[in-house]
C-alpha cells in the first residue's frame, strides 16, 4: 500500500474495510488509462439498481462531474473536485442540504466516489508556485475511471435483461390473447369439451403473476401459457378432424370402424374382469372420452405419474392411460374399481383421477376406496376433477389434510 492511497473520513463518519478496498483499487489504476466521463456516467446510470443508487444520487454524481473541467477522466490527471455545498446545491438543481449529504454517502458506499477529507473537513485545493494544484480535498472521481470496464459490463447486462424481459412480456401478452380468443370461439361455436375447466386453468395461471413480476416470473408463466395454448389448438384440430371424418362417413353411407388407439384401449379396459359379470354389472353411465384438462397441465399438477409412463415418460393421453393402469396395480386398486371409474368418468378423466390419487398417496388411506367414492360422487354429479387438479397445481406440498 502506497502512503496517501487511503484517507479516513472527517468527523463522526466511520471508516470501513469496504472503503479501504475501494481506495486501494482506485490507487491502482493502470498507467495511461482514460475514459470519457459522460460515458461512464451513462453506464453507472444504467446499472443504478445493481449499484444500489437512486436518481437523486445520480443527479449529484452528474453535478460533481461538471466540476471536473476535462471531458476525459485520465489516470495522470487531478481527479479530485472540491465544490462548496452552495455550488453543489446549485448544480444539483436546488437539492436540500440533508438530502445532499445522504446521497453523497450513497455514492461513497456504492464505490463511485471517494471522500478526500482535509484536516478540518473543508474542501479546497492547495496550489504550487506555478499555479498548478499540489493537493486537493473533496470528492475523488478516480473510482469511475478504475471501474469503467466493470460499469460498462453491468450496463450491458442490465440492458440485455431489460430487452429479454420486454420480449418475454410481449410473448406472454400475445399468448394470453390467443388462448382467450380460442376459448371464446370454442364456447361460442359449441365445440364439445369442458372449456370452462380450460378457462379455469387460464384464470388460475394469470392470477399467479405477481404485481411486479421479474423475468423468471414472466418466463414461468409464459411456459405454462404456451403449453395451454398448444393443448387448446390440439383439441380444436382433433375436433376439426372428427367433423371431417363424420362428413365423409355420411357421404359414403357406410360405417367405418373406429381405429382410434384410445378406443382399443377402452375395449381392453372394459373387457378386464368381465368374465362372470351379471347384467347388473353394466355401466351406469359411459362418459364421453373428453379430456377436462390439457395434458400438460395434468402432468404439471401430477408429476409423479410420468415415472410410470412408457419408457419413463408421458407424451400423449394414451401414455397417461397406460401409466394409470400401472399405478392402479401399484396402489392396489381393484380392476373393477378402475373399470367403474372409466365407465362413469371416461377413460381420460379416470386416468387423471389416478394421477391425482398417486400424487396424494401419502395422505390417502385406501386408494381403491377413495377412487370408488369419487366414482359415486361423479355419477351423482357431485364431483368434478377441476378443484382437485387446481389444488395440486397450486399446492406448496405442506400441510395437506389426511384424506381417505
Amino acid at each position: 500500500m502506497q502512503p496517501g492511497s487511503v484517507t479516513t473520513p472527517f468527523g463522526r463518519r466511520p471508516m470501513t474495510l469496504a472503503l479501504v478496498r475501494g481506495q486501494q483499487a482506485a490507487a491502482g489504476i493502470k498507467a495511461g488509462k482514460t475514459v470519457e466521463k459522460w460515458k461512464v456516467f451513462r453506464d453507472a446510470s444504467e446499472a443504478r439498481e445493481r449499484l444500489g443508487v437512486h436518481d437523486r444520487s445520480l443527479t449529484l454524481l452528474d453535478a460533481l462531474l461538471t466540476f471536473y473541467p476535462e471531458n476525459e477522466l485520465r489516470q495522470d490527471a487531478q481527479l479530485v473536485v472540491f465544490p462548496s455545498n452552495a455550488q453543489l446545491t446549485l448544480r444539483a438543481h436546488g437539492i436540500a442540504g440533508a438530502t445532499m449529504r445522504r446521497h453523497l454517502a450513497v455514492l461513497v458506499d456504492a464505490g463511485l466516489i471517494i471522500r478526500r477529507d482535509s484536516a478540518n473537513g473543508k474542501r479546497y485545493a492547495r496550489k504550487d508556485d506555478q499555479g498548478g494544484i499540489e493537493s486537493a480535498y473533496g470528492f475523488d472521481l478516480s473510482p469511475l475511471l478504475a471501474r469503467s470496464e466493470e460499469l460498462a459490463a453491468m450496463a450491458q447486462e442490465v440492458a440485455a435483461a431489460r430487452a429479454a424481459f420486454r420480449r418475454t412480456k410481449e410473448a406472454l401478452t400475445i399468448c394470453r390473447r390467443d388462448i382467450r380468443k380460442l376459448i371464446s370461439a370454442a364456447m361460442e361455436e359449441g365445440v364439445p369439451g369442458d372449456w370452462q375447466a380450460v378457462e379455469a386453468v387460464y384464470v388460475s395461471t394469470v392470477a399467479r403473476i405477481p404485481r411486479s413480476p421479474t423475468l423468471n416470473d414472466v418466463s414461468a408463466c409464459l411456459e405454462e401459457m404456451e403449453l395451454l395454448r398448444e393443448e387448446v389448438l390440439n383439441r380444436l384440430e382433433m375436433q376439426a378432424k372428427t367433423q371431417i371424418t363424420s362428413t365423409n362417413d355420411a357421404q359414403n353411407e357406410r360405417h367405418i370402424q373406429n381405429s382410434n388407439p384410445e378406443s382399443i384401449h377402452e375395449l381392453e379396459l372394459l373387457s378386464e374382469d368381465r368374465k362372470g359379470a351379471t347384467p347388473d354389472d353394466k355401466p351406469r353411465r359411459l362418459a364421453e372420452p373428453l379430456k377436462s384438462f390439457p395434458l400438460a397441465v395434468v402432468l404439471k399438477a401430477c408429476p409423479q405419474i410420468s415415472d410410470y409412463g412408457p419408457e419413463g415418460g408421458i407424451n400423449s393421453w394414451r401414455d397417461l392411460m397406460s401409466a394409470a393402469i400401472v399405478v392402479r396395480s401399484t396402489l392396489a386398486v381393484s380392476p373393477s374399481a378402475y373399470r367403474n371409474a372409466c365407465e362413469v368418468m371416461g377413460q381420460e378423466n379416470a386416468a387423471v383421477a389416478m394421477a391425482c390419487i398417486l400424487e396424494r398417496a401419502n395422505v390417502i388411506n385406501s386408494a381403491g376406496g377413495y377412487l370408488r367414492d369419487l366414482t359415486r360422487r361423479t355419477a351423482k354429479g357431485e364431483f368434478s376433477l377441476g378443484p382437485m387438479v387446481m389444488a395440486l397445481l397450486n399446492t406448496s406440498g405442506n400441510g395437506r389434510a389426511r384424506a381417505g
